[in-house]
């Protein structure tokens, strides 16, 4: 019986979907949060960065007070404390029975030492400043700790309960890979540039989590965020990177949006010290012509609260300002007209990274251009954006988010990048340590808020929106951000019969697969030398010798030219003249570039790629764990763009200029004209959203079988498309070519079938153009698929290189640039290789 061909086609569909289909997994005790960073590193006492503090601050460790959801200061470690009637002396009392993750008991002197180590000189902290008020720290028994300061500092339990003053365990190993801390979470591993995972902390002082696993999937591109939370892969996005799309996740029913605040005032930067800006009539004239609602619909899509000034509209000593200049141009342009600056002026606006402040600058430029005010917009990253304008205070304009709670100290230092110095103001804020009376405080800090406003020492713009959005049955996340951190100890859903996302297992990252191919290509490269000739191969590999020297050399000078420090990078924006110098040191960036380079390329040649400056892990690992990826990959798109082009091409070769051969041909043209990006956007939203039958993104690990591989189909695809298209047009122009040869005309005239004629005639002589167009195809596969790897969540080789170039790390840029320079070298030797198999023509003769 005949089955008719829609009827196949409905029945190989259902049998691929079954097999494909990923199992309904997850539990109400595992949930997947999506972030739109990954975390330099997972020791917050040595970094600003808020990707770290999302993922451990009151999850894996704690402080002796914790910052509460309201921005109230809560016990943690310490269950009370007490204060002397003069604020110079505090005591807090420890919990009995705390325990860190590796089973030591918390005592006093760990506390101590965690915040002598923080307070040191030479210290790494970010909040080491706030610390100077410290002048001793007892340790009576253990569990008392007593703080003597040098002048009363009333908020000393509020920056006690700050991200980057958690205890961390005195023995960790190295708690920037392996944090352990007291939380309601362990730390269980780490899957470079994919996922985070923690695990309850069945140990735990207090109450235990409801959560039994947590899963931080890094999520960077707002497309894939959307995808992954429409398709169910992610649970919840408690800061969610794209508000356009905002209106579209309120209307489905699976989802719960919630708009809340943090603590990151958006403001127009301006350098105070820099003319015309030291003039507070140009200030007072950018202030009058930035319109706060347009900048707010237009960048932010609505989300943000106007302010008025540096500090929090949800903290209780606010004051609202934002009617102190109040959007009139005409006011803007008597101003500058007053200052005698009536034809206006040119200014330079340098916008970092960040969507908000991009959108942003896009709209300021807008609305000081109808004033007069002709600026000129370039966009930086942020290692740039640290050293030309927060280091070098190189700029004029620039649009940023200050996200430290409580930060209006910044402006009494009268060497940060504002370039503002106030005596009255200076001394305002430095009576705010004396007074203890709740009240008195609350009035002194809206005074400076005033005194900020008259002085316009910046446009402030907005207060940065908390957008979440998560699974309706998810409850417990915050609404609010007082502080940085994703806490998850009160999340649980809502009934047993609430299932989170697919939750990848935890795995150890082995890669013994990949040493197993390494060591079957390099059999297979033996097995080719002694077919072809060892002069031919020595000869061969010397070049490629010379050509890796002469490429390290150029990699090394390109990289070491990037605009950025490394080291101001890594500290963030509070971090000390001092701080910098010994980081600088430990990271051997102080020696002459000559001596860089040779230890370094020596290093290389023993297989030692060095230690990340940022992940703090050595690079090899790193390489290791994101080759897992990238190399299946792009094998995976080479055997699909291989397994499309070859049937296409022999078809149109069999008839040419026939309609199949039109047909093919235009297919193929347009296959070449769609992005890979686009193509991957919409095979998420058919076969991920809407059928559901593939992840829209994220590796689960190697350890999870064929579920694994099946995570790669849809990257492999988009990035199989285009390159099926070009290999299928090269190779039917060469069959074109080829079969109009007089040895195809005799094996015609011998009787030989059209079939057979294509291929075992015309096809081994087409393909050697071809086996050189997938060599390159291979090496832009492994690298080049960053777009895709991003539209996929994908932890690949690409993403590391791009993330480490943003990141300034160096190591990492050096070692994984020449290490696929030696790929792409060694590729061509292999096809070089197969050339002289293929076609004995090609063979090197021994001379007689």
């Amino acid at each position: 019986m005949r089955i008719r061909s829609a009827d196949y086609v409905r029945r190989l569909l259902l049998a691929v979907s079954l097999l494909l289909a990923p199992a309904l997994a997850g539990a109400s005790g595992k949930v997947v949060v999506g972030l739109p960073l990954e975390p330099p590193h997972l020791d917050p006492s040595s970094t600003s960065a808020e990707a770290t503090q999302d993922i451990v601050y009151g999850n894996v460790y704690e402080g002796l007070t914790r910052i509460g959801e309201n921005g109230e200061t809560q016990s943690a470690l310490a269950e009370r404390w007490t204060v002397s009637t003069d604020g110079r002396h505090y005591v807090f009392f420890l919990r009995k029975g705390v325990r860190f993750h590796d089973g030591l008991p918390l005592t006093s002197r760990d506390v101590a030492l965690t915040l002598e180590h923080a307070r040191r000189a030479d210290s790494v902290n970010p909040l080491h400043g706030l610390l100077a008020p410290i002048d001793a720290i007892h340790t009576p028994d253990d569990q008392t700790v007593e703080i003597d300061l040098s002048r009363p500092a009333a908020d000393l339990p509020f920056v006690l309960g700050l991200g980057n003053l958690v205890i961390v365990s005195p023995v960790a190993v190295d708690p920037a890979v392996h944090p352990v801390g007291t939380g309601p979470f362990r730390f269980v591993e780490w899957r470079k540039g994919d996922a985070i995972v923690l695990k309850r902390n069945d140990d735990y002082w207090g109450p235990p989590a409801a959560l039994e696993q947590v899963t931080f999937r890094i999520m960077p591109d707002a497309t894939s965020a959307l995808a992954g939370l429409l398709a169910g892969d992610v649970d919840a996005y408690p800061n969610f990177p794209a508000p356009e799309t905002l209106r579209q996740l309120e209307q489905d029913p699976r989802f719960a949006v919630v708009v809340g605040s943090t603590e990151g005032e958006t403001l127009l930067a301006i350098n105070n010290a820099r003319p015309p800006f030291d003039d507070v009539r140009v200030r007072r004239a950018l202030a009058h012509a930035v319109d706060r609602k347009a900048i707010i619909q237009g960048a932010m899509y609505g989300y943000g609260t106007p302010i008025g000034s540096h500090f929090s509209p949800h903290d209780p000593a606010y004051l609202d300002l934002t009617d102190r200049y109040p959007y009139d141009p005409a006011v803007a342009r008597k101003l500058l007209a007053d200052a005698g600056l009536a034809a206006g002026f040119s200014v330079t606006l340098r916008l970092p990274p960040p969507m908000y402040a991009r959108r942003s600058g896009e709209i300021i430029a807008s609305q000081l251009g109808a004033i007069g005010i002709r600026v000129r917009i370039e966009n930086i990253e942020w290692a740039q954006w640290l050293d030309q304008v927060f280091k070098r205070h190189d700029f004029d304009l620039t649009v940023v988010s200050h996200t430290e709670p409580r930060d209006y100290d910044i402006y009494a230092r009268p060497d940060y990048y504002f370039g503002y110095h106030n005596i009255l103001y200076s001394y305002r804020y430095s009576q705010l340590s004396y007074m203890l009376d709740a009240e008195q405080r609350r009035l002194a800090l809206q005074d400076l808020q005033r005194q900020l406003a008259d002085d316009s020492v910046n446009v402030w713009l907005f207060e940065l929106p908390k957008l979440g959005v998560w699974k309706r049955g998810l409850k417990g996340l915050w609404r609010e951000a007082p502080v940085q951190g994703s806490v998850m100890t009160g999340v649980h859903w809502e009934s047993v019969s609430d299932t989170g996302a697919h939750s990848p297992a935890a795995h150890g990252g082995s890669t013994g697969w990949l040493w197993l191919a390494l060591a079957g290509l390099a059999a297979g490269f033996v097995s080719l030398a002694r077919r072809i000739g060892w002069r031919f191969f020595a000869n061969r590999s010397m070049s490629l010798a010379a050509t890796l020297l002469a490429s390290s050399i150029v990699v090394f000078t390109l990289v070491q030219i990037l605009p950025g420090d490394v080291a101001s990078y890594m500290m963030g924006m509070n971090a000390t003249p001092e701080a910098l110098q010994r980081l600088r040191a430990e990271l051997g960036l102080d020696l002459p570039i000559w001596r860089q380079y040779l230890e370094w390329i020596w290093a290389w040649c023993r297989a030692d790629f060095g230690i990340s400056y940022t992940y703090k892990v050595p690079v090899l690992d790193l390489v290791r764990e994101r080759l897992s990826v990238s190399a299946p990959l792009a094998l995976l798109a080479l055997f699909l763009a291989a397994a499309i082009a070859l049937p296409t091409a022999l078809a149109g070769a069999r008839r040419p200029g026939r309609r199949m051969d039109r047909v093919t041909a235009a297919v193929a043209q347009i296959g070449l004209a769609v992005p890979n990006y686009w193509l991957g956007l919409l095979l998420v939203l058919f076969f991920s959203v809407y059928l559901g039958w593939f992840p829209a993104g994220g590796f689960p690990g190697w350890e999870r079988g064929l579920l694994a591989l099946h995570h790669l189909w849809l990257p492999a695809f988009a990035l199989a498309i285009p390159q099926a298209c070009v290999l299928a047009r090269i190779l039917r122009t060469e069959l074109g070519f080829v079969l109009e040869q007089d040895f195809i005309r005799t094996a015609r005239a011998k009787g030989a079938g059209e079939w057979r004629v294509l291929w075992r005639h015309a096809l081994p002589n087409a393909l050697i153009p071809t086996l050189t167009v997938m060599g390159l195809q291979l090496s832009f596969l492994l690298a080049g698929a960053v777009i895709i790897e991003t539209v996929f969540a994908l932890p690949g080789i690409g993403r590391l290189i791009f993330q480490a170039a943003a990141q300034r790390d160096l190591m990492v840029i050096r070692s994984v640039v020449l290490l696929l320079v030696a790929t792409v070298v060694c590729v061509n030797l292999g096809v070089e290789l197969l050339w002289a198999l293929i076609d004995p023509r090609l063979k090197p003769r021994s001379r007689t």
